[in-house]
């Protein structure tokens, strides 16, 4: 069984996340049940991404963790391909500075 490249099957939708999380964006997959991301944050600072079903729990999630916290650090000039639940809300915020972050929809590595 090979390992497929990334494949994307939606749309990308970009935030500028900073010390304020801005609205959040979905991300909708043109697959049923697609939940995968490439998640791309081209900034110098450490992106605390929100994520949830509804933009409400997104905002929520979207938090600087300091001992235990929903958010998923994605560090500096990262690319990942992460999975969470299809067609998710992202958000996402600094404690310091500004980051643009990419998500793009797809399946694979």
């Amino acid at each position: 069984m090979g390992i497929n490249a990334f494949t994307a099957t939606g749309n990308t939708v970009t935030f500028t996340a900073n010390t304020a999380a801005p609205a959040s964006v979905q991300c909708s997959s043109a697959t049923l049940g697609g939940n995968q991301y490439r998640v791309i944050n081209t900034g110098t600072v450490t992106v605390f991404l929100g994520y949830g079903t509804t933009a409400a729990l997104a905002n929520t999630a979207a938090a600087v963790v300091t001992t235990t916290g929903p958010a998923f650090p994605l560090l500096s000039n990262t690319d990942e391909i992460l999975t969470f639940v299809p067609n998710a809300f992202f958000t996402g915020i600094t404690s310091s500075g500004n980051a643009v972050v990419y998500i793009t929809p797809g399946d694979g590595l």
